[in-house]
């Protein structure tokens, strides 16, 4: 099985926080980088109850006879690294703690798998290394780590031939610097912790099922995993279910890296060209402070230096896929908007011509927010008609509780991606509704989400501003 783009993917989860912009020891950022995945020694867990030393994932699988379920679990070993001697703009900052990638394998197949389960006990050795870099004496030190990874699975009740699974991985490293029975911090207990840990968890002789999008008959058992500390994801090939990805950030089904991603930028959740842009904004001084900082620090700023102005293009914006609208075929459009075979942007025509792609209201001409209409309690409610608001209890902003029984004007009909509709209003007793819908300027609701009546109708005219298209 190849895993290389999930390993991609992994390692983006692996090195989240490692260099924190501005890439330099001395920013404020970077002296608080571990933070994703962070399992402590129990020591230290114990004592702070916001830290913990277990990660846990639980997953539903099918499964035949012969199933075998491989776990690898990946985590960054805190490397800390003193500087002494006469420092220059070539020698490392004097105290930066770098990471060790450390991988664990554990396969659990047969009786051992469905029944009886495996606990698999793992040490990662510790040690020191010196060096000379221009003239200064560089040693970087590591803790002893170890722990124990349980692999288990319980078969569900009914016919689907399906189990749970659970994978359980516990850090029991000695914590580094007792005092008292505790830590005398967690900077001082970091280096016995496993950091960025996550799973890549592959089955044969079965299939795993979404957590996000589960079949009707494993919703329950579904629910009833319990994952701390990660989630876990299908990953690999889209459409494939024998890897799941149990990472310590929320990620769909089979994520990817954008394929215009030049290199690491040790933020997998920010976007790439606002980094490059910000990383070219550094002075020369700050540049030479952040390569002394760490190699792979000084190895992203010079792939950036490096960087000419159709690699930096290229992270500006892709258009995926584009579907027919049911006009002409226009030009062959590529990336970015930009015609197959180079040239100048392709212009998308205002009227919803050939060409217009499809996230433009114009493209679909059965879509149309002035004239659509839904029926609410019996009443066709469309532009121009009156309603009450009555706010749902599942809306996230608390003031919309301050909109209850207001009447409201509704301006347009729409519909999201699922062909759901939704009510664009202004307030009808807002002085400055006028202005509002000139601007589009719209508060949003579902149909169930209002009743119809209201004031009087204003003086405002519905076919004024604020019409379809606007």
């Amino acid at each position: 099985m190849n895993l290389d783009g999930v390993r991609r993917v992994a390692d983006a989860v692996l090195y989240e926080g490692y260099i924190l912009y501005p890439y330099r020891a001395s920013a404020q950022k970077n002296r608080s980088r571990w933070q994703f995945g962070v399992l402590m020694p129990p020591g230290y867990a114990a004592v702070d109850p916001s830290e913990s030393s277990v990660l846990q994932t639980e997953c539903v699988l099918e499964y035949t006879g012969h199933s075998a379920v491989e776990v690898v679990v990946r985590f960054l070993q805190v490397q800390r690294r003193q500087t002494s001697g006469a420092p220059n703009s070539e020698t490392p900052a004097s105290a930066w703690d770098e990471a060790v990638e450390r991988e664990v394998t554990v396969t659990a197949s047969g009786p051992a798998l469905l029944r009886e389960g495996t606990v698999t006990s793992f040490t990662v050795p510790g040690g020191a290394d010196t060096e000379m870099v221009s003239g200064a004496r560089v040693v970087r030190r590591r803790a002893a780590l170890g722990g124990s990874v349980e692999v288990r699975a319980r078969p569900l009740p009914g016919p689907w031939q399906a189990a749970r699974l659970t994978v359980r991985v516990t850090n029991e490293s000695a914590d580094p610097v007792p005092l008292g029975g505790t830590s005398a911090g967690r900077e001082d207990a970091l280096p016995a912790a496993l950091v960025a840990a996550h799973l890549i968890i592959t089955v044969s002789g079965g299939a795993f099922l979404s957590m996000t999008d589960p079949p009707e008959w494993a919703s329950p058992h579904v629910g009833e995993c319990d994952n701390r500390g990660c989630w876990p994801v299908l990953a690999g090939a889209n459409g494939s279910r024998q890897v799941m990805l149990a990472a310590p950030i929320i990620l769909p089904d089979y994520p990817e890296v954008a394929a215009e991603s030049p290199g690491e930028l040790y933020d997998g959740t920010e976007i790439d060209e606002i980094l490059t842009l910000r990383t070219l904004a550094l002075s020369d001084e700050e540049k030479a402070a952040a390569r002394a900082t760490d190699p792979r620090a000084a190895a992203l700023i010079d792939r950036i230096d490096a960087m000419d102005e159709a690699a930096i293009q290229q992270l500006h914006g892709t258009i995926r896929g584009m579907r027919s609208a049911g006009r002409p075929a226009g030009p062959a459009v590529g990336p970015a908007g930009f015609p197959a075979g180079g040239g100048e942007p392709a212009a998308f025509p205002a009227d919803g011509g050939a060409g217009a792609p499809w996230w433009d209201p114009g493209a679909d001409e059965s879509v149309s927010p002035g004239t659509d209409a839904v029926m609410v309690a019996g009443h066709r409610v469309a532009r121009g008609s009156r309603v009450i608001l009555r706010p749902g209890a599942h809306r996230a902003d608390a003031q919309d509780m301050f909109l209850a029984g207001r009447a409201a004007l509704v301006e347009a009909v729409l519909l999201d991606v699922d062909d759901k509709a939704y009510l664009a209003v202004t307030l009808a007793d807002d002085p400055a509704a006028d202005l509002q819908s000139a601007h589009g300027r719209f508060l949003y609701f579902s149909p169930d989400e209002v009743e119809p009546g209201g004031l009087e109708p204003s003086e405002r005219d519905p076919a004024g501003p604020g019409g379809a298209g606007q």
